[in-house]
């Protein structure tokens, strides 16, 4: 069972029944999402409803496959859009975490093929 600060495996396979192939490729299918690439094009267009529409759509996504650090960071850069104040520092760690997410993805990935 793979289970880091990034990602809670074995909650993820409970949110689809344990079907852990299917839950491999949405897994997959979740390293081509488009929404921190339009989250930050937004912000860097001051666009807060374009932004709040990727942030809230990249929580979704984290929450419902146990990525958890991005969960809870797209949670947080979600309320500074709301509020229309995002620290410049919150875009930096999102990315971060994104990124380092990513190669955990890629490690289940690996892992389960």
């Amino acid at each position: 069972m793979y289970n880091s600060f990034f990602i809670d495996f074995e909650d993820g396979l409970k949110r689809v029944m344990n079907n852990r192939a299917f839950y491999v490729k949405m897994l997959v299918k979740f390293k081509d999402d488009p929404n921190i690439k339009n989250l930050e094009n937004a912000l860097t267009a001051n666009d807060y409803e374009k932004a709040q529409i990727a942030a809230h759509t990249l929580k979704g996504l984290s929450g419902n496959l146990s990525l958890t650090e991005l969960f809870k960071q797209s949670r947080e850069i979600e309320t500074q859009i709301k509020a229309k104040s995002v620290t410049p520092d919150q875009l930096g760690i999102l990315k971060d975490v994104y990124n380092q997410t990513l190669v955990e993805v890629e490690k289940v990935i690996t892992e389960n093929e």
